[in-house]
């Protein structure tokens, strides 16, 4: 009789290797997420780099066209239609440089400041400050 009561305690698991089964699994799933993270902040910075080499390939053609930039005034807005204030383009390409202006990753609108001769543009990063590191970074595609 008590062969039998011992074998019968013995088929399951204890509370404690449970515990301690739960923990690992809790380890190696915050492991995966922190990676993962990293992988997405990544992903975003490499997608405003590409958006900001394609407003600056649309911002070439512009001057090209045009002699000169758009103003801070006319905006990124002015790729996509033809500005109606500031230094009027005479030769502005039919259907824009660009369809749209996107938002950067996180969000916010791209940074663009510029006399005419010259501008300044960049994603202000995850906090959307100038400054900052790492994802809260200043991602920089201006022209001198």
């Amino acid at each position: 009789m008590i062969g039998r009561r011992r074998k019968r305690l013995e088929q399951g698991f204890t509370l404690i290797e449970i515990m301690v089964v739960i923990l690992i699994l809790g380890l190696l799933a915050t492991l995966v997420v922190q990676s993962l993270r990293g992988a997405t902040d990544r992903a975003k910075i490499t997608k405003a780099k590409a958006d900001i080499a394609e407003l600056k390939t649309a911002l070439e053609r512009y001057y090209l066209d045009n002699g000169s930039y758009p103003t801070t005034e006319q905006g990124l807005q002015a790729l996509v239609t033809r500005p109606t204030t500031g230094p009027i383009p005479a030769q502005y390409e039919n259907g824009g440089y660009v369809r749209q202006i996107p938002t950067d990753p996180w969000g916010h609108p791209y940074f663009y400041q510029s006399d005419g001769n010259s501008y300044v543009l960049k994603s202000l990063g995850a906090d959307g400050v100038e400054g900052g590191d790492g994802v809260n970074a200043d991602i920089d595609g201006s022209q001198q």
